[in-house]
């Protein structure tokens, strides 16, 4: 869609299930809104959505492109592209500067909704990152029940890999916690683990084995093959928040059972940052949402952000009364 202006009431930065809620809400509310989208959604490797009532199973492509016609039917508009820099303020409107190659320099907004994403960096076992999104796998509410009663693989990094082989262990009675790189466990998750009937294998992992473009096993450092037939993983979650650094909103560490998972944005709960004018909302701050619970949050951002123009709105009028009446 060809971008009929460059000064927007708001900007959304990002385009998936929570940017797209976010500008529906604002399209709606009757706002002049600008959606830029570098085309590069984290759920781009799988195949279906779940847990989306009412969208279950839908193409992650497929909802976004509904999504769209929705947006553009109540006047959004789009633009394809990588921001640059973002700069300004609130008090005087935010300069959003894109990449070289966009079909449009910069665009000007009086508020800004980063729905960016985060990127899953995936532990360095050759087959890991070829399979990610097929049968290695992190959320089982997204994932388990295509994978139920099957063998599944918990590939341990660290504390947190116990809460998982504790989760996934819901949908199948065949769960192996592979050790790897974690350290050793306490006896109290030992315990746990043991209770639910999940063996824990020591040795490095090495390798996925597949055969005929299918999940095979892990192959450990020693040599040994364990058939599984899906592998869990604890992806490092980075948001893609580094368009707001120059403004102040920095990523900030979030931690996990004692072990460091990823980073993201803080925000209040409606979606506000630390910089005034600026909302976030879907995986940039909450790495563990799934699409709905994503859209959903942007939904509640972009209801936020228009109830805060609508109150700058009624300061100007009530500021031009008052000059008219002196």
């Amino acid at each position: 869609m060809k971008v009929q202006k460059v000064d927007f009431d708001v900007v959304v930065i990002g385009g998936g299930a929570a940017g797209l809620s976010g500008t529906l809400s604002l399209a709606r509310a009757r706002r002049s809104v600008l959606v830029i989208d570098s085309g590069e959604p984290r759920n781009a490797p799988a195949s279906h959505v779940h847990g989306y009532l009412g969208r279950e199973g839908v193409a992650p492509a497929e909802l976004v492109s509904v999504g769209r016609e929705e947006v553009a039917g109540y006047g959004g508009e789009f633009l394809s592209g990588r921001v640059a820099t973002v700069e300004g303020s609130v008090t005087d409107g935010f300069r959003v500067v894109l990449e070289k190659g966009a079909a449009v320099a910069e665009v000007t907004a009086r508020r800004l909704l980063v729905t960016t994403g985060l990127v899953d960096e995936l532990p360095p076992v050759p087959g890991v990152a070829e399979r990610w999104g097929r049968e290695v796998l992190h959320c089982p509410h997204c994932h388990g029940w295509e994978v139920r009663d099957a063998p599944i693989g918990i590939l341990a990094t660290g504390p947190v890999s116990v809460h998982q082989a504790l989760m996934w262990r819901q949908w199948s009675d065949d769960v192996t916690l592979f050790r790897h790189t974690a350290p050793d466990f306490d006896d109290e998750q030992y315990e746990q683990l043991a209770a639910r009937d999940i063996a824990v294998v020591d040795g490095e992992v090495v390798a996925l084995e597949v055969s005929d473009d299918r999940l095979g096993g892990v192959t450990l450092a020693g040599g040994r093959v364990i058939p599984v037939r899906a592998v869990v993983v604890p992806p490092l979650f980075t948001a893609r928040g580094g368009v707001l650094t120059d403004l102040g909103a920095k990523a900030v560490d979030l931690e996990m059972a004692g072990q460091l998972v990823g980073t993201h944005l803080s925000t209040d709960p409606a979606g506000a940052t630390s910089v005034p004018g600026v909302w976030a909302a879907g995986n940039v701050v909450d790495p563990t949402a799934n699409v709905i619970g994503s859209a959903a949050a942007g939904l509640r951002a972009g209801a936020a952000v228009n109830a805060d123009l609508i109150a700058e709105d009624t300061r100007r009028a009530v500021e031009v009364r008052r000059d008219r009446r002196e």
